[in-house]
């Protein structure tokens, strides 16, 4: 591919992101700057830059790039957060919230994702990400409390232990409903006092499963 058509794909890839609500530059520059080719291999390689979902190993999905921009616009991470996500996939969300956040620890139960996951981030020269096999329901107490957590596989309810390890003004951003019906995206703010829930807008994800996968 030559720089001309990669420039022009990098100019409809943005524009695309625009055109579905995506406003904030520093947003818009973090997509710019991670290549999702890098995170998309085999088959489907040739679609990485369109808006849509497309599978990873372990039966998951990398999203569609404009639901990743859209959940990370909403999560409005600043630059000495600590942030949690819950679901690595093949890396390309944690990526990306490592251009705008202090810190970036991302949980994932497929221990094969992880160390591909780990791959992607060294020869990206991504330093503040940290990937975990673990189960990502419980969160990850150790590091906790968070300033943002987002979770990227969709539960009944924001699961309990993920609440209780977001700081106070923090935000989580999380898909919400049965696997087989539309999902709604949450977005939870705790207050000195309890928590808000605002819904965004309706997604599909794959479910958040308990325990760590066979592989």
């Amino acid at each position: 591919m030559t720089g001309e058509d990669n420039s022009e794909r990098k100019m409809q890839f943005l524009y695309t992101l625009r055109s579905k609500g995506v406003t904030d530059a520093r947003v818009l520059d973090a997509m710019e700057r991670i290549d999702r080719g890098v995170f998309i291999k085999g088959h489907f390689a040739p679609r990485a830059y369109e808006d849509m979902p497309l599978p990873i190993p372990c039966g998951q999905t990398i999203s569609q790039p404009s639901v990743v921009a859209l959940m990370t616009q909403a999560l409005n991470v600043q630059p000495r957060d600590k942030v949690l996500e819950v679901g690595t996939g093949s890396g390309y969300q944690a990526a990306i919230l490592s251009r705008l956040a202090r810190r970036v620890y991302t949980v994932e139960r497929h221990r094969r994702l992880v160390g591909e996951a780990q791959k992607r981030f060294e020869a990206l020269g991504l330093t503040n990400v940290t990937a975990l096999a673990a189960d990502g329901s419980f969160g990850l107490p150790e590091q906790a409390p968070f300033d943002r957590i987002l979770v990227t596989a969709a539960a009944e309810d924001p699961p309990g232990p993920l609440l209780a390890q977001l700081r106070v003004g923090g935000i989580m951003i999380v898909p919400v409903g049965q696997s087989d019906t539309v999902q709604r995206l949450i977005k939870v703010t705790r207050g000195e006092t309890g928590f808000d829930y605002d819904e965004l807008r309706e997604v599909r994800f794959v479910p958040l499963v308990e325990g760590l996968g066979n592989d």
